[in-house]
């Protein structure tokens, strides 16, 4: 039990920790957004200038994530602090091998389609700013499942070994909160502004310093160096599928015949 215990780094505890009060979140604004469609009651709004203490919560968790990203830590995945120049431990190698841009390019435009057609909806009243909240929430928790379960960017677009090597990394806050663009205010744009700055400095980093983000270059993305050990968790699960998956298909075929 204990060295089962000691694969569990700090930054997979930190993952949880994250996954479950987002996902506690995004349950209670689902049933407040389902309570204003059926019963008519208050809307998502109502209940954060209600209680503008929760509200103010909110705002410096998520705040206080993305500014903790401006500096170097050892309870982050190493996959958001590559840009920085403490971390670039030298290979030898000279050449820069990264993600393709085209897949980064298009990473985009399919984002912007994406929530541009919530927020043409929106626009028009069809959808309410309680939706796009709650779309907001929805996408805090997916980026949770990107990291710790199946991350598509990763499988379908570049193709990459991990999040520790991700091309995208730090562009996870400013891609949750794009639907706040549509929720006009102090908190909300606050949040999208600073999830921006983050976006640009990275990709700033990335033109200035390629080489920190190149597997090839930087043996702070190497797997001896990784603190995440995230890819032995995705293993265990899938092998755990795998096992459920013969399972079923051994008594189904004892159901048959």
């Amino acid at each position: 039990m204990g060295k089962r215990f000691k694969r569990i780094s700090v930054v997979m505890i930190a993952h949880y920790i994250s996954l479950t009060w987002r996902s506690a979140l995004c349950v209670t604004l689902l049933i407040i957004w389902l309570g204003g469609i059926i019963n008519g009651s208050e809307s998502i709004l109502y209940h954060f200038e209600e209680h503008g203490f929760l509200m103010g919560i909110l705002w410096v968790l998520f705040m206080g994530e993305m500014i903790a990203r401006f500096f170097p830590s050892g309870i982050r995945s190493p996959g958001c602090q590559k840009q920085f120049a403490h971390n670039f431990k030298k290979t030898g190698n000279t050449e820069i091998m990264v993600a393709d841009n085209h897949a980064t390019v298009l990473v985009v435009f399919a984002w912007i389609l994406f929530n541009g057609f919530f927020g043409a909806l929106h626009m028009v009243g069809v959808l309410n700013d309680d939706f796009m909240l709650l779309l907001c929430s929805l996408f805090s928790v997916g980026d949770m499942i990107c990291i710790l379960f199946f991350c598509p960017f990763q499988s379908w677009f570049f193709k990459n070994r991990c999040c520790v090597s991700c091309r995208i990394y730090n562009w996870d806050f400013a891609m949750m909160f794009t639907p706040l663009f549509f929720v006009p205010g102090l908190y909300t744009w606050s949040l999208l502004g600073v999830a921006i700055v983050l976006l640009v400095v990275w990709e700033i980093m990335f033109f200035l310093h390629p080489e920190r983000f190149s597997e090839n270059t930087n043996a702070f993305l190497s797997c001896d160096g990784c603190t995440e050990k995230l890819c032995r968790h995705k293993r265990q699960l899938r092998s755990l599928w795998k096992k459920n998956e013969q399972f079923f298909t051994k008594r189904i075929r004892l159901l048959k015949g």
